[in-house]
């Protein structure tokens, strides 16, 4: 069994890498992108003639192809997805092989949808938005639906996170283009689109608590489960995105970039110099990023999925807190074991039909929970750090477990 990870490089990919290796699932994994010295160290991390290296033009089709050419699964982590998404999956489609990424640009998830028949048409199972959020929030939802709850009346999404390490370019680029479109919500049966600064868009701001991490400000975050869950989950009448950068004050340096307009793809002229607002968007924004993290006291990296679903058992009122916390873990792993998992249960034959599939559409839960607490560990623990309470109809708030 083989399977090739694209942008394997990455904070993400080389997470997913590490634990697709220590699991043993893939004879070979296939370490592709441009950054080929890289991509050797990360494979010479791994069990002698478990990882190969391939130089990879994510621009190139024709070059992703042979790049894939034999293998069993995709494992796409190039990013910014709002650029390269839906190009890399219509190489992969065209090559007749199953597929799995992260992607959490609504725009580009449109986009993919699209393809769904001609993955059909060629067989292909493609997975998108397996990490975090998409993905972990997408799979925990279906299990309140199918588990909990008789009916899912509204479902909000939070998530918090920051302090990693390291922080690229492409990360930012994500965070610009969130910021700088209309934003989807689906709000009393409906689908809206909203700018985060203007009113309408600032009235969903609030403050959440975030389990072990902190009490923040969140605001509206353009995430694809607002689109993709209505189609899934009948009779969901709210859905909602919300999310923050940390330490606050490095997100509210993005946002105020993002205002200002620094951010076109067209050179400019500056004192002879041809330069790219967003490229040195980007490279002012990551400048600032060890000063801030520093002035806020983050010493390590850590973050919260916070998952609230309201709805009715029994027809009574009845509501599910889900929270996924973690201190010393950032971004890298709360998206990369999920990718993993993601494709283990692909090449396993755990992902059932074909076409172009959010994780809520496809993946069983109990299937990923059981497989999480075989392969993952965190803090000497097994599984995923997932606490769920339930308050009933007369508040009564309690603890359960899975």
């Amino acid at each position: 069994m083989k399977i090739c990870v694209l942008g394997g490089c990455g904070a993400v990919g080389s997470v997913a890498i590490q634990m697709l290796a220590e699991t043993g699932v893939f004879d070979e994994i296939i370490i592709g992108d441009v950054n080929e010295e890289r991509a050797l160290e990360i494979a010479g991390a791994c069990e002698p003639g478990v990882a190969t290296v391939i130089e990879v033009d994510a621009e190139d089709p024709e070059n992703i192809k042979r790049a894939i050419d034999g293998v069993d699964v995709v494992l796409n982590c190039v990013g910014p997805f709002y650029h390269y998404g839906p190009k890399i999956l219509k190489a992969t489609i065209e090559a007749g092989i199953n597929y799995v990424d992260v992607c959490d640009d609504f725009d580009a998830t449109e986009v993919c949808l699209t393809m769904d028949e001609a993955a059909k048409k060629a067989g292909v199972a493609a997975l998108i938005g397996m990490g975090s959020s998409p993905g972990i929030a997408n799979v925990l939802v279906r299990f309140c639906a199918d588990h909990l709850l008789d009916e899912c009346e509204s479902i909000d999404i939070y998530h918090a996170h920051g302090g990693a390490e390291v922080e690229g370019p492409a990360v930012v680029k994500h965070r610009i283009h969130s910021m700088s479109v209309p934003i989807p919500v689906f709000i009393d049966g409906k689908a809206k689109r909203l700018n985060m600064f203007e009113p309408e868009g600032r009235a969903f701001e609030e403050t959440t608590d975030f389990a072990d991490v902190g009490t923040y400000d969140v605001y509206l975050y353009p995430h694809p489960e607002t689109i993709t869950l209505p189609m899934y989950i009948p009779d969901v009448k709210r859905v909602t995105n919300l999310g923050l950068v940390l330490p606050p004050s490095y997100a509210e340096l993005i946002k105020e970039i993002v205002r200002l307009g620094i951010i076109g793809e067209d050179p400019i002229m500056v004192q002879g110099h041809s330069i790219v607002p967003l490229e040195f968007a980007v490279a002012h924004i990551l400048s600032q990023r060890a000063r801030l993290t520093a002035e806020a006291g983050l010493a390590e990296a850590m973050g919260c999925l916070k998952i609230v679903i309201k709805g009715r058992k029994e027809g009574a009122p009845s509501t599910y807190i889900f929270s996924m916390s973690s201190r010393g873990h950032g971004m890298g792993e709360g998206t990369g074991i999920p990718a993993a998992l993601g494709s283990i249960l692909m090449a396993t034959g755990k992902i059932k039909g074909k076409g172009v599939l959010p994780p809520e559409a496809c993946v069983d839960p109990l299937d990923l929970i059981s497989l999480a607490k075989t392969h993952v560990k965190m803090d000497g623990k097994s599984g995923v750090p997932l606490k769920i309470e339930h308050i009933d109809a007369d508040g009564k708030v309690e603890e359960i477990a899975i």
